[in-house]
């Protein structure tokens, strides 16, 4: 057990001493999610593209492999999909603002479910002391989703992006804040 604990032990010492490399990280991901806010558009422009590719790629293996396993029972099934997500990749592609537009209606019905969902939810548990929190985060989510369905075709040119550039924003704060974390018991470390 000490020989564990010792190994672990010396594995932080060598995470904590690489600290700069956690900084450097969050530091590049925040200036790119300041770069990806500044333009959403393009942004969102370039995700529709990339999540297009992404289908692409995952239908062409999805025919690869239904191919490949034909004498299984679900070769139909596996075909089916993946010439239904080669056809979606295309069309994303071909067309990236109505992808993006797609895209955004898929959030706005994420937001609403999930809104739906935590309401039922917050009203079934009224004897939990959040429950109120839960009830408020439900309708902000609805209410959300209603004004980018109210706002579209426009909302397609920017949610996209700003989901990105603040995922690369927290990203990167989470990675610069645990770089230095990293720093601070690194000088601990070397303190004892």
């Amino acid at each position: 057990m000490s020989a564990q604990i010792n190994s672990q032990g010396a594995g932080a010492a060598n995470i904590a001493k690489k600290w700069g490399w956690f900084v450097a990280l969050g530091i590049a991901m925040i200036a790119l999610g300041v770069a990806a806010w500044l333009d959403v558009v393009t942004v969102t422009i370039a995700g529709t593209i990339f999540i297009g590719a992404s289908l692409l790629v995952g239908g062409a293996l999805q025919i690869i492999h239904a191919f490949m396993t034909k004498e299984w029972r679900g070769f139909i099934l596996s075909l089916f999909c993946g010439i239904l997500y080669l056809g979606g990749g295309l069309l994303i592609m071909n067309e990236p603002v109505q992808g993006a537009l797609f895209l955004t209606l898929l959030v706005v019905a994420a937001l609403v479910v999930g809104g739906v969902i935590r309401i039922v939810l917050a009203l079934q548990h009224r004897n939990i002391a959040a429950w109120g929190l839960i009830l408020l985060s439900g309708i902000v989510s609805i209410v959300v989703g209603y004004l980018l369905y109210a706002s579209l075709p426009w909302s397609g040119l920017w949610v996209l992006g700003t989901l990105i550039a603040i995922e690369l924003l927290i990203q990167g704060s989470s990675w610069l804040y645990f770089g230095l974390a990293l720093r601070f018991a690194r000088d601990a470390l070397a303190r004892s």
